[in-house]
């Protein structure tokens, strides 16, 4: 490596003289363009992964954990908050306090204690949203069930001796599918953003596996430099929370005529 001293340093300040020349043919090149690398369409991130793939990627495990917390609110919740509000008295005030012991719980903290005998990674986040998403959907249904128990239809089936699981499944849950599905609709965005959230701090999915969460905590540490590695990911997000939103809206619709302008 050649050295330069000062006062050749002053001199090309100075006169402006160019160290390094690049020329084709004989001639000085001096355009400059800028092209656009076509084979990443949202750029890479800090290790050269292609971003768009790896957000692609993030999406099957935020809607891995938005359906199945759909799944796990329509067996559980479905169930237990029907079986509470029919049996109602004793049985239904020992089901509720249970329900208010688990909701008094924040998910976070389910998070940490499985992760401790489990370990981090998505299975750690589905436990916990396994234990916690069921509860709004059993409080929803129980009230349902407490208003259609009254019904003529239910005295009907028990006067020509319906047993209670029959009642249950075949007269109770098909009269609450239109706040069942609404309800459903509404908490896939909300455990896509608890697990984006858990992943963001830490404490979801880790490396080498990919999600829009950890997508957003690796392009921390560069946001002023390469702002895109977040705002790509913080868009994919934003845009399925929404999507899954005006879709319970449009559901509530269909099932509510009343709640239509």
């Amino acid at each position: 490596m050649t050295e330069v001293t000062i006062e050749e340093a002053k001199s090309i300040l100075e006169n402006k003289i160019e160290r390094t020349v690049i020329t084709c043919d004989g001639e000085k090149l001096t355009k400059q363009e800028k092209i656009k690398n076509k084979t990443y369409l949202l750029g890479t991130d800090g290790l050269g992964r292609d971003l768009f793939i790896r957000i692609v990627y993030g999406a099957r495990i935020s809607l891995l954990v938005g359906l199945f917390a759909a799944f796990i609110n329509f067996v559980v919740g479905v169930f237990y908050g029907a079986i509470a509000g029919y049996c109602g008295g004793t049985v239904d005030n020992i089901m509720m306090r249970i329900i208010d012991v688990l909701d008094s719980i924040p998910m976070t903290l389910y998070v940490i204690l499985i992760m401790v005998v489990v370990g981090p990674g998505i299975s750690s986040i589905i436990i916990a949203l396994g234990l916690t998403f069921w509860v709004k959907m059993a409080r929803i249904v129980r009230g349902q069930v407490l208003t259609l128990k009254q019904q003529e239809f239910v005295k009907a089936a028990i006067v020509t001796g319906a047993d209670t699981k029959r009642i249950i499944v075949k007269h109770l849950i098909p009269n609450m599918m239109g706040p069942i599905m609404v309800n459903m609709a509404m908490q896939i965005p909300s455990a896509i953003f608890n697990e984006a959230f858990l992943s963001f701090v830490g404490l979801g999915i880790s490396a080498p596996m990919a999600s829009w969460g950890t997508l957003c905590n690796d392009a921390l540490a560069g946001i002023y430099v390469y702002p895109y590695q977040m705002v790509y990911p913080a868009i994919a997000i934003s845009v399925t929370i929404l999507t899954f939103n005006l879709l319970s809206d449009g559901l509530r619709d269909a099932f509510d005529p009343k709640q239509r302008k």
